[in-house]
């Protein structure tokens, strides 16, 4: 089976031309590929299928094997992948996503989309509800972008220990549903820092959606206007909000292409 490596701000995912047919059982695939021991190493899979009503369909796996409905960075992966490999010459483009379907806009240099704008749509802000988690006591905002976020305001998210809060978190009991979690601090109201545990994932470089759930969350609390830049460890994503809609932009880089033997 052929596959591409791919990855915005180190946000890398596995994917898979499934426009003439797909393989068998991918959520076991996706385990199995997103190993960094035995497998090829990622953050997930991602099918790139016909579209229902777009132009093409991603489908996506976390790393767990778990069906995820949205992600930011994984799906300016697709519109470079369509687009470089000549699957379309459009650079206005709609893919179907299991959260709807989002619009995307390449910015093409010499012949290959570097940048990616997607209309993330409406960000949907739940109430916030406090929580405990590891002897401290949490105000998390509750945040829909395709998936859940539970976003949490820090002064310094560098200094979280999130490898040890994410599991518990990602499955309080107090939240509406398993979600994603980010800690943010923003102290300029321009620039959020933001450190995310994926569900299914866990600690990632960067996570598109996340980055809108927090850049929703701030601008709700009026630490924010209509624009502004996530900064995560995988690098930085540009935020407006327009007439209700957010809009993210950012890098999508081919790491590597490969075959994989599918015994």
């Amino acid at each position: 089976m052929r596959f591409t490596k791919m990855e915005g701000l180190g946000n890398d995912y596995i994917y898979v031309n499934c426009m003439e047919g797909e393989p068998e059982d991918l959520p076991t695939l996706a385990v199995r590929l997103s190993d960094r021991h035995f497998g090829v190493g990622a953050d997930g899979l991602i099918c790139i299928k016909p579209g229902r009503t777009g132009d093409f369909t991603m489908e996506m796996y976390n790393a767990d094997g778990s069906r995820g409905a949205m992600c930011g960075n994984g799906i300016r992966c697709v519109g470079k992948y369509v687009y470089d490999r000549k699957l379309t010459r459009k650079t206005c483009l709609t893919i179907d996503t299991d959260a709807g379907p989002r619009g995307l806009e390449l910015a093409v240099r010499g012949g290959k989309a570097e940048q990616v704008t997607v209309d993330m749509g409406q960000a949907i802000l739940y109430p916030e509800v406090e929580l405990e988690a590891m002897g401290e006591q949490y105000t998390v905002h509750q945040v829909g972008v395709g998936n859940p976020h539970a976003v949490i305001f820090c002064p310094d998210p560098e200094g979280v220990r999130l490898e040890e809060l994410g599991p518990v978190l990602e499955c309080h009991p107090n939240l509406r549903e398993r979600s994603n979690v980010e800690f943010v601090s923003c102290q300029d109201g321009h620039d959020l820092h933001v450190r995310v545990w994926e569900r299914g994932s866990g600690i990632t470089l960067a996570c598109g959606t996340g980055a809108c759930a927090a850049f929703e969350a701030a601008r709700r609390q009026g630490l924010c206007g209509s624009r502004a830049e996530a900064r995560l460890p995988g690098g930085t994503l540009g935020l407006e909000w327009r007439e209700g809609r957010i809009f993210m932009t950012g890098p999508a880089r081919t790491v590597f292409e490969g075959e994989i033997e599918m015994g």
